[in-house]
């Protein structure tokens, strides 16, 4: 027993244990390593396939390619050897007013009088807004009495008057397009109108003027909803959101001439919509009501 003890006190044996002890951290480390490296691969294989990722994030911007070595970055604007792109000129018939002509009276080098020339002249077209680009009317419906009812009648006011009420056809036209096209909020159309227009308009008016445009596109967009089936080809895509503690889904249908988007809070409500035979039809019923 004292000859074992004393070759595990050796000054060898310590230094293998010693070894294997700094061997055995060192393997830790690296697997601790591998296996953050895998969770880091894991999230980068992540896609709309294979989690509940939107397809958007699917799509990935290369990153810009590096000059070449021994090569400056290229500047920007126009590069040596490139044709010249210019603006076209606006036509005619969208001035506002009649074009303003300058001519030159004095040489600028010599002093000397200038001749007038057939040369053509270098036009500079400016575009600005008006300080008041709005056309505001006043209709009054003046009242009469009827002695025979005994009330006050008032004059009916055009339907166009009636039914447009504060706001006009074409400032609707903007307001729908801040919120559709732009995705502005409620309080940034506010602000907008307020600030350049130097029109006050509440926020509940806002809406009202939005679910106006909304219903008056209500025939045209079942009209384009009930066509879909009859596209030889469609992309058809959707998510999930909550809205106000509920689950409400989300399609876009990519048809040949149009995009068209369907909000609904259940999914089997398409079944109804790929009844009609198309390319791909059966699979996307599938899909949506969970039938095979």
């Amino acid at each position: 027993m004292s000859r074992q003890k004393a070759n595990k006190n050796c000054a060898g044996c310590r230094r293998l244990r010693a070894e294997l002890a700094a061997l055995r951290t060192q393997l830790d480390q690296l697997q601790q390593t591998v296996r953050d490296l895998q969770q880091q691969l894991a999230q980068a294989r992540k896609d709309s396939s294979t989690s509940s990722k939107p397809p958007s994030s699917d799509i990935v911007k290369p990153a810009p390619a590096a000059a070449p070595e021994g090569r400056a970055a290229r500047p920007a604007g126009g590069q040596p050897g490139h044709p010249k792109h210019e603006r076209a000129l606006l036509p005619a018939e969208q001035l506002t007013t009649p074009p303003v002509s300058h001519s030159p009276e004095i040489c600028p080098e010599c002093g000397h009088g200038l001749h007038q020339t057939s040369t053509p002249p270098r036009v500079v077209q400016q575009i600005d807004i008006l300080d008041t680009p709005l056309a505001v009317e006043e209709h009054r419906a003046l009242a009469g009495w009827c002695p025979h009812c005994q009330r006050t009648h008032y004059a009916p006011l055009p339907s166009v008057i009636e039914r447009g009420g504060l706001v006009g056809p074409r400032l609707t036209t903007l307001i729908a397009y801040l919120k559709g096209v732009c995705h502005a909020s409620y309080a940034t159309i506010r602000k907008y109108l307020r600030d350049v227009l130097a029109v006050p308009i509440s926020r509940g008016m806002l809406q009202k003027v939005i679910r106006k445009v909304s219903e008056a596109l209500e025939g045209p967009y079942e009209e384009r909803l009930k066509a879909l089936p009859e596209q030889a080809r469609l992309n058809v895509d959707e998510t999930g959101h909550p809205d106000r503690g509920e689950r409400w889904w989300t399609w876009c249908f990519r048809a040949e001439l149009y995009t068209l988007f369907k909000i609904e809070r259940v999914r089997p409500h398409f079944d109804v919509l790929f009844a009609s035979p198309w390319e791909g039809g059966a699979d996307y019923a599938a899909m949506a009501t969970g039938k095979p």
